[in-house]
């Protein structure tokens, strides 16, 4: 096994076992529940925005397979306190990155340790699990109940 893929795994691991803000956030403004027909892993994000336009606060709760949750535990960790122009810049990045449309290693990014995430390219029926969260997250952003990763 290659080094960077055992990277991947244990980061993998770690977060499904230990996922970062896990938990609910009682008044969060907003709320998007993401659901992924194709493995039934359902994730509902919370967040809330100051007034500056910066996530403050930003959590997720749900059940998945262990590349949904980590990703989900990833994504909480580093978007928050980004501005929204930025988490935006970084889903477009991720989304096509994990679809194999973004090279992160040829080109500049803004994606930091998700990076690890690129390998999900090679298993399509995984890229799903990856981006549940992030499409639950920008389906919050947009004040939609619910989000999916079809379409």
């Amino acid at each position: 096994m290659s080094r960077s893929n055992e990277l991947y795994q244990q980061v993998i691991l770690d977060h499904n076992k230990n996922p970062r803000n896990y938990r609910t956030i009682p008044d969060a403004a907003l709320v998007c529940e993401g659901h992924n027909p194709l493995c039934g892993d359902h994730i509902t994000v919370y967040a809330n925005v100051d007034a500056n336009g910066t996530l403050a606060d930003l959590s997720f709760q749900g059940n998945g397979c262990a590349i949904s949750k980590a990703s989900a535990s990833m994504m909480t960790a580093y978007l928050k306190g980004k501005t929204l122009a930025q988490v935006r810049e970084i889903f477009t990045e991720f989304h096509d990155m994990v679809r194999g449309e973004f090279d992160p290693r040829s080109r500049e990014n803004h994606l930091g340790k998700l990076t690890l995430f690129e390998g999900v390219k090679e298993y399509s029926s995984r890229i799903k699990c990856a981006s549940l969260a992030w499409h639950a997250l920008m389906g919050a952003l947009e004040k939609k109940p619910s989000a999916t990763t079809e379409g």
